[in-house]
């Protein structure tokens, strides 16, 4: 493995990537064209760039000691340091590229990031774990809109909708990890109420994060909403049954949970109505 693929793989690409594109589309619906488009992109893709090489870099002792040689730093393909002053980069990109879209949208960005690297470190292990990706998925709509000519306010309904995509987005992405965390001394709130709880906690944060989108804008819902609604109901509970089906890492639940919350943003983009 290249040390560039190494660098990108500790950067948790995957969720990293959902959660930019996400964004972008949400941009794209809002309004944002041009610069202020490409601005949005870019700081929102920092944000996930820091938040996952810390996590790394936080996580490589425990993954040495879980046999983790699917992770760059304890398979040995990059060092500690490196991914450590990526990191650090990749956050003090964050403001800078905020900048240009006004003082409010830079931070509401920073906190959203302030949040994220909360959870890494103290909150991973507490009954909070959860409270971090409350806090940052609210933000990060928010930040789309306030980043708008003007600032103008984001909706309720749209926060509480980013904050519970996130609280889902939390359980169903410890769950693969369950075991792992638990034999190194890792215990959030998903380890505290099992698997079976965390499995019914992601289903829940996430259909209530469709409901939210569907009756939550003005006006009554549209056919798309009632199409997103119902397909939600039908692919949280096939990623659940894979998930309790699948044998060593199960990661069908947490796949489920990013198609879900792409399906949301993409109903975003197809009602138009974020402010």
């Amino acid at each position: 493995m290249s040390r560039a693929m190494a660098l990108l793989r500790s950067s948790h690409p995957e969720p990293g990537g959902a959660v930019t594109l996400a964004m972008a589309l949400l941009a794209a619906g809002a309004g944002h064209r041009g610069w202020r488009l490409a601005a949005v992109v870019a700081t929102v893709a920092a944000t996930q760039l820091a938040v996952g090489w810390v996590n790394d870099l936080v996580d490589a002792e425990r993954d040495r000691v879980s046999g983790r040689t699917d992770k760059p730093i304890p398979a040995g393909a990059i060092s500690g340091r490196t991914v450590g002053l990526a990191g650090l980069i990749a956050a003090l990109a964050v403001p800078l590229l905020a900048l240009p879209l006004g003082p409010p949208a830079t931070v509401v960005i920073t906190v959203a990031l302030v949040s994220a690297l909360l959870y890494d470190r103290p909150l991973k292990s507490t009954a909070f774990s959860v409270v971090p990706y409350l806090i940052s998925f609210g933000l990060l709509p928010a930040f789309v809109v306030l980043a708008l000519p003007g600032a103008p306010a984001p909706p309720a309904w749209l926060v509480a909708a980013g904050g519970l995509l996130g609280g889902g987005a939390h359980f169903a992405n410890v769950l693969p990890d369950l075991a792992d965390d638990a034999a190194t001394g890792v215990r959030g709130l998903p380890h505290r109420i099992g698997s079976a709880g965390s499995q019914l906690a992601a289903a829940v944060f996430l259909l209530g994060a469709t409901a939210v989108l569907v009756l939550g804008p003005p006006g009554p819902p549209t056919w798309a909403g009632w199409a997103a609604g119902a397909v939600a109901v039908v692919v949280l509970p096939l990623g659940w049954w894979a998930a309790r089906r699948a044998e060593g890492r199960p990661v069908a639940l947490f796949r489920a949970v990013i198609v879900v919350a792409l399906l949301d943003v993409l109903l975003l983009v197809v009602t138009g109505r974020v402010t």
